[in-house]
């Protein structure tokens, strides 16, 4: 949008600013991630939301599940996964390098957001509190949201971080669940076995 029609449009109150070169349009349904929304607009705001990639960022670790609603972890920092090194001068931004499988993000409520799977391994890297980090993955698990396989799976590098036997992502899942009391863990758990030994027999 030309900024002379955008100026026009503030100017008369069709339009309300939301950060710098992010602006919503009044009347509008409310938005719950409006913030996290325009600092993720503003990493690429020469790509149209329909046409991004993960090249052009990936909501991630607290913020991603803030946007699933997921866990209880404050989301104050707006956190972001991109393939290249890149710096923002926003204090309540930060991002992150790293790559992205085109099956670690989805698309969800008009945002790119890494999977639970994906958000869970990054908090535990990030040596976040493992019992927050289980209830993520607990509320993902219930809300189907993914798979205890695929969490198993993507988990298994920070294994050795808890003690564990390196790569071993089913007692790592096993020993979360159990943090919190969840009363569907053994159920989860034997989906995440049967699943694996399925795979390893293809």
């Amino acid at each position: 949008m030309a900024w002379t029609t955008l100026a026009r449009l503030a100017k008369s109150g069709a339009v309300e600013r939301v950060a710098h070169g992010v602006y919503r349009m009044r009347g509008t349904p409310a938005d719950d991630h409006i913030d996290v929304r325009a600092a993720w607009l503003q990493l690429a705001p020469d790509t149209t939301v329909w046409e991004r990639s993960s090249d052009q960022g990936v909501v991630c670790r607290r913020s991603a599940a803030a946007v699933y609603g997921l866990g209880h972890l404050p989301a104050d920092i707006h956190q972001f996964t991109l393939p290249v090194r890149r710096q923002t001068r926003r204090a309540d931004v930060r991002l992150y390098k790293a790559g992205l499988a085109d099956n670690g993000w989805v698309r969800l409520a008009g945002l790119l957001v890494t999977r639970p799977s994906r958000i869970a391994a990054d908090l535990l890297a990030d040596r976040e509190d493992p019992e927050a980090v289980a209830h993520v993955i607990a509320d993902a698990l219930r809300g189907i949201k993914d798979s205890p396989s695929e969490v198993a799976k993507t988990i298994a590098p920070c294994a050795a971080i808890f003690g564990l036997r390196e790569g071993d992502g089913l007692t790592l899942l096993e020993w979360l669940l159990g943090l919190t009391q969840d009363s569907q863990g053994d159920f989860w758990m034997n989906a995440a076995h049967g699943a694996l030994d399925r795979e390893r027999k293809r």
